[in-house]
């Protein structure tokens, strides 16, 4: 894969090279010197190859996804990219065309990932065929031991071929792929292991039973074999569980949110951009829905109301005035039931296709909410909400939305609170950039009317 890597950026760099000096699609080359750009690409293989093995690249990926790799490609060529110029800074002698830098960039990043797509592709051929195998031994509860060994199983491309159960207790695990065999005994396991028959180990055992690991360890004693330890969290994990090292401690996270750093940048971006672009384009629709709400009923044209958003923090959400003012001064918190007589007719034109929810757009750029999250509810209504449904908190570890995954499959208005809250919990365990354009997009096209909005 190493050599694989080289040949790329190599031919990454000289295509740079030809498109900008000996092609017609840029301006008129600048005087250079042959010699820069040789010393450059010399220089260019060492950094590129000390980077990647550095950064571990190399490394076996059997059980880790292409995006990860994907990733840490990028992530290993823009600090690659960042030493060059600046060894290339130092130096002064050297001088390079920009355009070449960044051509080469662009084309080394993608032939890089292709370059590593296909010797990953071709190694799970060779595996799903029987060739490159690791001998594995599964230790540990009969449930969690049943579900690895057929994930395992299942995925043949990994090349992880299990051929040894040990089940504590010793028994209750049965369906069995053929050719697995159930060791009875500690002393069954740990000939298995001395015998070299194992190249590697996984154990894996509730939580609450991670107690047995050191006398687990005991038993395999001081042989050379990978030990990989898989933790059944079951319900713990509620939300982007997650592990991370720090100063040789281990920290697993039960629920987190997605939005930190990169992720915070990018989600606040959009929520800017489009939020502004948004806001221009409605400015003569709010104009004339306001002229009619000031026409049609006393009162004021908007509508604030106490909501909750991140993190459990209140914000007064923005909205036209669809009722009548001071509709709750008999009722109290609850929510609108079809033909309620303190929504107006055009509060009820408004309702049905969410335009009252417009103003919510400033709410989006003062940062109180997001174009797309959980909805927001009222903290008296929360209240009730979180008796019902212990995992509904959880829908506030991001900002609220003026759309959401549950807006768009239908739950909206008075429906089942609990499908609304697991939308909001896939949201927020899915969330990507590209899952806001799609919310945003179905929202725009499917979402403004509502027959559940009234």
């Amino acid at each position: 894969m190493l050599l694989s890597d080289v040949v790329f950026v190599s031919l990454a760099w000289w295509f740079a090279y030809l498109l900008r000096f000996h092609t017609d699609l840029f301006s008129a080359p600048e005087p250079y010197l042959f010699r820069d750009y040789l010393l450059a690409w010399l220089l260019i293989l060492l950094v590129w190859a000390v980077v990647f093995e550095l950064l571990d690249l190399y490394r076996p990926r059997r059980i880790s996804s292409r995006w990860s790799e994907t990733v840490d490609i990028v992530k290993g060529s823009g600090l690659a990219l960042l030493i060059f110029l600046g060894v290339i800074f130092l130096l002064r002698d050297i001088i390079l065309s920009r355009i070449v830098v960044i051509l080469f960039w662009i084309f080394s990043v993608a032939l890089l990932n292709l370059s590593h797509v296909a010797v990953r592709e071709g190694l799970r051929f060779l595996r799903s065929k029987g060739y490159n195998l690791r001998r594995i031994l599964v230790i540990g509860s009969p449930v969690q031991a049943q579900q690895l060994v057929h994930k395992l199983t299942w995925h043949r491309h990994l090349g992880l071929r299990v051929i040894g159960v040990y089940l504590i207790p010793g028994d209750g695990c049965h369906d069995l792929p053929e050719g697995v065999r159930i060791l009875k005994s500690e002393s069954e396991t740990s000939r298995m292991v001395r015998s070299g028959d194992i190249d590697q180990v996984f154990i894996t055992l509730p939580v609450w039973e991670a107690a047995r690991l050191p006398e687990i360890c005991d038993l395999l004693g001081d042989e050379p074999v990978a030990v990989h330890f898989v933790p059944d969290l079951g319900e713990l994990v509620a939300l982007r569980g997650n592990v991370e090292e720090f100063d040789g401690l281990h920290i697993i996270s039960f629920q987190d949110s997605p939005f930190y750093g990169w992720n915070s940048f990018v989600k606040r971006a959009m929520d800017l951009c489009l939020g502004g672009v948004a806001l221009i384009f409605f400015v003569p629709v709010m104009t004339l829905i306001a002229l009619a709400i000031k026409s049609t009923s006393p009162g004021p044209v908007f509508y604030r109301q106490e909501r909750m958003g991140l993190d459990g923090r209140t914000f007064q959400i923005l909205k036209f005035r669809t009722m009548v003012p001071d509709a709750e001064r008999s009722t109290g918190p609850i929510w609108t039931a079809p033909d309620d007589p303190r929504v107006t007719p055009l509060g009820r034109w408004l309702r049905l296709t969410s335009l009252d929810e417009v103003p919510q757009l400033f709410n989006v750029l003062r940062g109180e909410m997001s174009l797309v999250g959980p909805r927001p509810e009222r903290p008296p209504l929360i209240g009730e909400f979180r008796k019902a449904m212990p995992k509904y908190m959880l829908r506030h570890k991001v900002k609220a939305g003026m759309t959401g995954w549950a807006q768009v499959n239908g739950w909206r208005g008075k429906t089942s609170l609990q499908k609304r809250v697991e939308n909001d919990i896939h949201y927020i365990e899915n969330w990507s950039p590209w899952l806001d354009l799609k919310i945003l997009a179905r929202s725009l096209f499917h979402g403004f009317l509502n027959k559940n909005a009234y």
